[in-house]
């Protein structure tokens, strides 16, 4: 933690940017950074969520539905209300107030009948809002084609559009919406694990890794007391239930997933070209590098004139294209930098008067170098 605020008051000191920021919010508002509860970092195997999809109709729009030339969205309507007892020929419809949406929803493991799940609707068709719709009796599927669940209610959106055609206004993402728990669960799902009759358990880390799995297995074992937990392989984590624990599997599942373990993970850095982001942990060590980063900027303005004679000359009517290039190029420091970790770079690069979009190419080709320790994943 010293390291940390000294780091810290570091980078307040200097002049600060969108970077700068960034990486003084991460020091301020995380905690240590090799400490994680188990429930976090690893799942218990065998229990898991499934993805529910559904194909339904909303109706109730304000003329933002699809389109009359959607015929699926009329025939669904059509087909519909046929079931209600009104028959309906598609030509007869030319309501704009339907949507076809995809409905989709996560199953817990556990979920009985009469569980309730939240869904997310979303436009399929032509539609410019599902602000104020209500999604009609939908049935949702697992990936096994066994329907699962029913789903029904009203829409709230986050968005909305006001206007049509090139007068429209258009806040968020007006097309896709939530139902709070708008699903409910209609036959009894089998669960992967039998958690009162099991007498081994495993847990599978999110990001395998050997250490990771060796501390997890150590902590288990210190909580327990007892050698009841070993490491399979850099993933997996098996538990033999202690005869103390049997018929309460479920309390000794809370117990262990409650537990604080060291992480000992890679050194990353992620960046994103396309937004000029760079997320990266402030302890990544760096070898002494010179840097010298400059700019090519070229301009090409292009002027049309029109050429012309006068009322009683000889001639004909031309167009020029003149063309201008002008290039310019920022002269780059050569500059030395040292350090003990990435924060220390980095506020050196900031000195510099570097853009996060310049520091993402710098850091690569450090690392290109071999000045910089990490690995860099682009989004």
């Amino acid at each position: 933690m010293p390291d940390r605020l000294l780091l810290l008051k570091k980078i307040l000191q200097g002049p600060m940017d969108r970077s700068m920021w960034l990486i003084a919010a991460l020091l301020l508002w995380s905690g240590p950074a090799d400490a994680a509860r188990i429930k976090d970092v690893a799942s218990l195997y065998g229990v898991r969520s499934n993805p529910l999809v559904g194909y339904g109709l909303v109706v109730g729009l304000n003329r933002t539905g699809d389109s009359t030339q959607n015929v699926a969205a009329v025939s669904n309507l059509a087909n519909r209300l046929q079931g209600l007892g009104v028959t309906m020929s598609d030509a007869d419809i030319k309501s704009k107030n339907i949507a076809m949406v995809m409905v989709t929803a996560k199953l817990p493991s556990g979920s009985r009948p009469g569980s309730r799940l939240d869904i997310q609707v979303s436009s399929v068709g032509d539609a410019k809002s599902l602000d104020g719709g209500v999604l009609l009796l939908t049935p949702l599927y697992a990936p096994n084609g066994l329907m699962v669940a029913t789903a029904q209610g009203a829409i709230t959106v986050g968005g909305f559009t006001i206007g049509t055609g090139r007068d429209a206004v258009t806040k968020n993402h007006p097309t896709v919406g939530w139902v709070a728990g708008g699903a409910t669960v209609e036959v009894e799902v089998p669960n992967g694990l039998n958690v009162p009759e099991t007498t081994r358990l495993e847990w599978v880390l999110h990001q395998p890794d050997f250490a990771n799995a060796t501390g997890m297995a150590t902590s288990i074992n210190r909580a327990l007391d007892g050698d009841f937990a070993q490491a399979r392989d850099g993933g997996t984590i098996t538990v033999t239930v202690p005869d103390a624990w049997l018929g309460r599997q479920a309390e000794l599942i809370a117990r262990v997933e409650a537990l604080d373990i060291s992480m000992d993970t890679p050194n990353r850095v992620v960046v994103d070209e396309r937004t000029g982001t760079v997320v990266m942990g402030a302890s990544i060590t760096i070898s002494p590098v010179a840097v010298a980063h400059g700019g090519l900027t070229i301009e090409v303005q292009e002027d049309t004139q029109v050429s012309q004679p006068n009322m009683l000359g000889a001639g004909e009517t031309t167009v020029v294209d003149n063309v201008r290039i002008r290039a310019d190029e920022a002269n780059g420091k050569l500059t030395l930098l040292q350090g003990v970790t990435v924060g220390d770079v980095v506020n050196a690069l900031n000195d510099m008067g570097v853009t996060p979009r310049d520091l993402i190419i710098i850091l690569q080709a450090m690392r290109a170098a071999g000045g910089l320790h990490a690995e860099i994943e682009s989004l």
